[in-house]
């Protein structure tokens, strides 16, 4: 059993009869009246995101979890398949169990959280940034660089990213992929 103050994100709890990971929290101490955390939860069986407020020092069950490296292979449909870079096992996960599967190329390793109890794996995490190649975007128009201007840009997954006037196709550039926003060109 942990506690309100063990909360972190990434952390996968026991909570209404489903397993949610933290994806969010915020530790408020007011002027006035008791601590407490909010957080926003991610169902790890549907991908529901809820939020939930835990006050001071409210016991949580926690799961306890392994990580394991997984390179992604391809999708198929809702299906995403992965390949253990350790034991070259095989697993398919639903597309709800994945973050931001729109940002995921193939060949990309990720950590895939799995359940101690069960072996079941519960949600799959993203390397912090990806670099991905734009294959879609209009021409910048010159004199338009008044303030931070930006256009969507379609990347090789799929995925369409606001990007700074500057970037074009065949451009790589750095995603950020917990917010989804583009960070940086990246030069070869």
């Amino acid at each position: 059993m942990a506690t309100s103050s063990d909360i972190r994100k990434g952390l996968c709890i026991r909570y209404s009869n489903d397993i949610y990971k933290i994806i969010e929290f915020l530790h408020v101490k007011p002027g006035k009246g008791p601590a407490f955390v909010r957080t926003k939860l991610k169902s790890v069986t549907t991908g529901k995101v809820i939020d939930n407020t835990f006050s001071a020092g409210h016991k949580i069950e926690d799961v306890r979890v392994e990580t394991h490296k997984f390179q992604f292979l391809y999708n198929e449909g809702e299906f995403y398949h992965f390949m253990n870079n350790e034991d070259y096992s095989q697993i398919r996960l639903l597309k709800e169990a994945l973050d931001t599967p729109e940002l995921m190329k193939e060949g990309e390793v990720v950590t895939v959280i799995i359940n101690t109890e069960d072996n079941m794996p519960l949600s799959v995490e993203m390397p912090p940034h990806v670099v991905l190649e734009v294959t879609a975007t209009e021409p910048g128009v010159k004199g338009n660089t008044a303030t931070n201007a930006t256009k969507p840009a379609v990347v090789e997954t799929g995925a369409e990213v606001n990007v700074p006037l500057f970037i074009n196709e065949g451009d790589k550039i750095r995603i950020d992929t917990d917010k989804g926003q583009y960070q940086e060109r990246v030069k070869e």
